[in-house]
């Protein structure tokens, strides 16, 4: 086993890691930028590094500053997390060649399987349905109007790197395509450096289905089930939840068998990720596979009750799998909501800044992954991102009202966060009744509507405060008598 583990990350993933390095006695290094310089993964950790500069490119995606901080304190290996570096072939690639080992696919499986076209093919081969579209990439406009037009359209533009909903465009008519694809080619270069994009068709309201799959080098492969993320904004994830409303033990074990055969097609090592997209008929098509930890894989483990982080590290150490299908059981269901420091009132924008008061949630069934304390400011050159707040309760109904009464609970002063978001699409009926498409929010989303109950209860206090202060002979029992907060209580009455 490791003695000395590195964590090339930042934020809520890198103190969920540090929190199970520590569970299993091996020593935690964390690297930070300048401006995370007071990050509570730098507090957390038993070691930090600085990488110097607060730009992405000059600290978290530099990989010669990242190995050379782990050859200085002599890291046995690497943890990527999610995001930056965690699904750079090259980066893994160079870990090996340092002797360090990345915690992760090898660099070989990683390029295959990162590259969308070439993960379409693989899963092609394996038998595993795909949605249609083509497995080049679109260089000749004219073949690729032709081809569109034989698949039907809409279809989707998508780049062959990356993900996050970047280098994406949905393309409705013929008129669109050449428009479609140098926009998306232009998103993809810009967010990926890889300017490679493929077409598929696009389905109308499908469900966002993946399936959680570990491995080890010696040929064990098992998959933990499904993750419902089918809320999505911008093609972005923002609420996922285990087990998915739609799933049935057949459908699942269906999916399941699929996800093993194209992991095992690629002779894939330690966590990974298949998703698929689900149409009305229940018929799933793979979509891409996510070769690192995922942000919702908390779900996963509360169902599970298996630590994947823990798994992951004892897999890259060579240790076997350990488990059989027959041993993974589900219990219960779990939700996951995203908390990000953004303005739902201000078409999401990021809101950084100083958090000067914090309250968290807690109780039974709530888990909160976060990286931020009160006092720390938020910073605005990485993604805003704040915690992820689960939920777990015995069915789903209980969940989601769990999930409620801790969005009550959660508190942010200083800036916005998107809980009121989360708030109203949690009470939406049809979120209620399990009937969910990755065209959710366009289609019911109708605006945020917060709750501004605790600035019009401030706004009443100030008013009456004035008041007492400013007409005493009026208020003088008020004034002498009573405190501010009951104050609002009377106020407030004489308001309505």
């Amino acid at each position: 086993m490791f003695n000395k583990i590195l964590i090339a990350n930042r934020g809520e993933i890198a103190t969920r890691i540090i929190r199970t390095i520590r569970e299993m006695n091996i020593r935690s290094v964390a690297v930070y930028s300048n401006c995370d310089r007071l990050a509570l993964h730098v507090r957390l950790a038993d070691e930090a590094y600085c990488l110097g500069p607060s730009p992405s490119l000059d600290s978290y995606l530099d990989m010669g500053k990242i190995l050379q901080a782990a050859i200085t304190c002599g890291a046995d290996a690497i943890h990527p997390g999610y995001g930056f570096l965690a699904e750079n072939a090259e980066f893994s690639g160079r870990c090996k060649e340092n002797d360090i080992c990345f915690i992760g696919p090898s660099a070989e499986v990683m390029e295959l399987l990162g590259e969308k076209i070439s993960a379409r093919r693989a899963a092609v081969k394996s038998g595993v349905p795909v949605i249609p579209g083509m497995e080049i990439e679109l260089t000749d406009s004219d073949r690729v109007e032709k081809i569109a037009q034989d698949i039907g359209y809409p279809v989707m533009i998508k780049a062959a790197a990356g993900g996050g909903g970047k280098g994406m465009r949905l393309v409705h008519s013929a008129d669109q395509l050449t428009a479609g694809m140098h926009n998306a080619r232009s998103e993809a270069l810009s967010s990926f450096g890889n300017s490679t994009i493929y077409l598929e068709k696009y389905l109308e309201s499908p469900r966002h289905i993946e399936i959680q799959v570990l491995g080890d080098r010696y040929g064990n492969m098992i998959h933990l089930g499904e993750r419902e993320c089918s809320i999505q904004r911008r093609h972005q994830k923002v609420i996922e939840e285990c087990p998915s409303p739609l799933m049935t033990e057949v459908l699942r074990r269906q999916m399941g068998e699929a996800a093993v055969k194209v992991s095992q097609s690629c002779t894939y090592e330690n966590a990974g990720t298949v998703e698929f997209l689900v149409d009305s008929s229940q018929r799933f098509y793979f979509l891409e596979m996510n070769t690192r930890l995922q942000v919702e894989h908390p779900v996963t483990e509360m169902v599970t009750g298996l630590d994947l982080v823990k798994k992951q590290i004892q897999i890259a150490a060579g240790e076997p799998l350990g488990l059989q299908q027959k041993n993974i059981s589900w219990r219960g269901s779990a939700l996951e909501c995203r908390i990000y420091a953004e303005d739902p009132e201000n078409d999401f924008l990021p809101s950084p800044g100083r958090i000067e008061r914090l309250q968290q949630p807690s109780g039974p069934g709530v888990r909160e992954d976060s990286g931020i304390y009160e006092g720390w400011t938020v910073p605005l050159f990485y993604d805003p991102l704040l915690s992820k707040l689960v939920t777990w309760a015995e069915n789903r109904q209980e969940a989601i009202s769990r999930m409620q009464r801790a969005l009550h609970e959660y508190e942010v002063v200083g800036i916005k966060t998107n809980i009121p978001f989360f708030q109203s699409i949690l009470s939406h009926s049809k979120f209620l009744s399990g009937d969910l498409s990755t065209d959710f929010i366009e289609k019911y989303y109708s605006g945020v509507n917060p709750n501004h109950d605790s600035l019009r209860q401030v706004a009443v206090i100030g008013a009456a405060l004035f008041a007492s202060q400013t007409h005493p002979e009026q208020n003088k029992d008020l004034a002498q008598s009573e405190s501010p907060w009951k104050l609002w209580g009377r106020w407030n009455s004489l308001r309505r």
